[in-house]
């Protein structure tokens, strides 16, 4: 059954029917990271966001490409197309060639994500590999009038283009406003404006990541590549581009500003964007360094950390808050985002062992559809967890025998569960490894024995089992049905 699903629309700042440009094939490109150190917490959220977004979509049924790129060269440390290459000066600090620098934080960012569960995307393009159609939009673009060459680099013409199209459209920026904004930066001296930005840069002696052009041995600007690799994988015209706020402006208003500026149209139907994570009410990000990497959460090793947090923690707190809401890291919301989890995964495996009823006194008649309801207007991710708690009261009322399951209705919250817990939220039980399913056997096995102590009426053992098992952190609490516990 097709869904009506209404999302937040950047561009025109309302939400909106979504209505792919060619369905069911939906194509979405997001900016993916700039690899020149681990993955952080800010990373972490545009990546569950937009996984939550390709779930959604998989699962309303449609044929979902998505495309997230990786940013291995023309990342300069300042916006305004000034300062070194970040992978470059990463490289020069540690002694490495660029792209070993690339290749070991690519490979950390996909550990990091799988451990998130996010699901990888149908490609994920690098920027160096598509040099040449870079330089071909480039072309194009100097040939409508938009660009010009300066000592052998590139610029775009923002002023021109805003005569002809609105540069500022996505971002809501003056063009007035931003000449005061850009004025004092450096590296302003080859551009007509300071408000231009780079579509090529003709390389330094020392530089090392640079090809050859019609215009100089040099490199391409940063805005330009997603330009071109979304246009590459998803066609002139697609349905949504995603990425974090922080991305907003200068980034997407330059994708957007080369884009009409090479084909004469918008080629993005939807721009949706994730707000970002702060620490202490600032921008948790590598250039602000008070960034806390994902690998340090996982450890509990950085000095703002109170204690090791699990990658699914870590997933659940995010999507805790809506995506485009400011969202505070704090031991404290962390904390409460751990013990949230626990209930929920605990309900979601309480349900295998609900004992079935004849009768009937649980009401889920409005439980999958409120669920879809805040699923579909706009990926809201806490109300639709605040729903799933109503199924989690439903399932401890039965399991400590205040309501009663036939077996109907049973299969049914089993279905709504895996549904929107496994399959849409990306939430597991972090329980995979061998070591522990080997733990949970073990507890199960003992706690079996305890059982039957008990009906032995042998309580001498069955105290002992409960009490080493609480010496070894193991909570066990007897319920009418048997017994339930957990790792303390």
């Amino acid at each position: 059954m097709q869904r009506s699903l209404f999302v937040y629309n950047t561009l025109s700042k309302k939400k909106e029917l979504f209505v792919p440009v060619n369905a069911p094939h939906v194509g979405m490109y997001v900016c993916g990271p700039t690899v020149y150190g681990d993955a952080h917490l800010g990373h972490a959220r545009p990546a569950i966001t937009f996984d939550l977004v390709f779930r959604t979509l998989k699962h309303l049924g449609y044929k979902v490409r998505y495309v997230r790129n990786i940013t291995d060269v023309g990342h300069l440390e300042n916006d305004a197309d000034a300062g070194e290459d970040k992978v470059e000066k990463k490289a020069r600090l540690d002694e490495l060639e660029p792209m070993e620098v690339v290749q070991y934080y690519i490979n950390r960012y996909h550990k990091s994500m799988d451990l998130l569960n996010v699901l990888p995307p149908s490609i994920e393009p690098l920027a160096s590999g598509h040099i040449i159609e870079q330089q071909l939009m480039i072309k194009k673009i100097i040939e409508n009038g938009f660009a010009y060459e300066k000592n052998g680099s590139v610029y775009f013409d923002v002023e021109k283009y805003n005569n002809q199209y609105h540069y500022g459209k996505l971002s809501g920026r003056v063009l007035d406003d931003l000449l005061s904004y850009t004025r004092e930066l450096e590296g302003q001296s080859e551009k007509r404006k300071s408000y231009d930005f780079a579509l090529w840069k003709k390389a330094s002696p020392e530089h090392i990541m640079k090809w050859p052009s019609d215009w100089s041995v040099g490199f391409p600007g940063w805005h330009l590549e997603c330009s071109v690799m979304s246009a590459r994988y998803l066609g002139d015209r697609f349905d949504i581009h995603g990425g974090g706020m922080d991305l907003l402006f200068p980034h997407h208003e330059c994708e957007i500003a080369q884009t009409v500026a090479a084909t004469g149209h918008d080629a993005v139907k939807y721009w949706i964007h994730n707000n970002m994570i702060t620490i202490n009410g600032q921008k948790m990000g590598k250039s602000l360094g008070n960034f806390i990497t994902l690998e340090e959460f996982f450890t509990g090793n950085h000095i703002h950390l109170e204690q090791a947090y699990r990658p699914m923690t870590i997933r659940f707190f995010i999507l805790l808050a809506h995506y485009r809401s400011t969202l505070d890291f704090s031991n404290e919301a962390l904390k409460a985002a751990d013990k949230g989890l626990e209930k929920l995964l605990n309900a979601s495996k309480k349900i295998q062992s609900l004992k079935v009823s004849s009768k009937n006194t649980v009401d889920l008649s409005s439980l999958e559809k409120n669920c879809y309801e805040a699923l579909c207007d706009d990926f809201n991710s806490p109300v639709l967890i605040s729903h799933l708690f109503e199924g989690v009261r439903i399932i401890n009322s039965v399991n400590d025998g205040n309501e009663f399951i036939n077996q109907e209705n049973l299969d049914y919250l089993k279905k709504i569960f895996e549904l929107f817990i496994e399959n849409i939220l990306g939430l597991k039980a972090e329980t995979s490894s061998g070591n522990n399913q080997l733990t949970d056997s073990l507890i199960d096995f003992l706690l079996q024995l305890r059982i039957k102590a008990k009906a032995n009426k042998d309580f001498q053992t069955s105290d002992a089992i409960r009490n080493e098992l609480n010496k070894l952190g193991v909570e066990v609490k007897d319920t009418k049905i048997g017994f339930e516990w957990k790792i303390i």
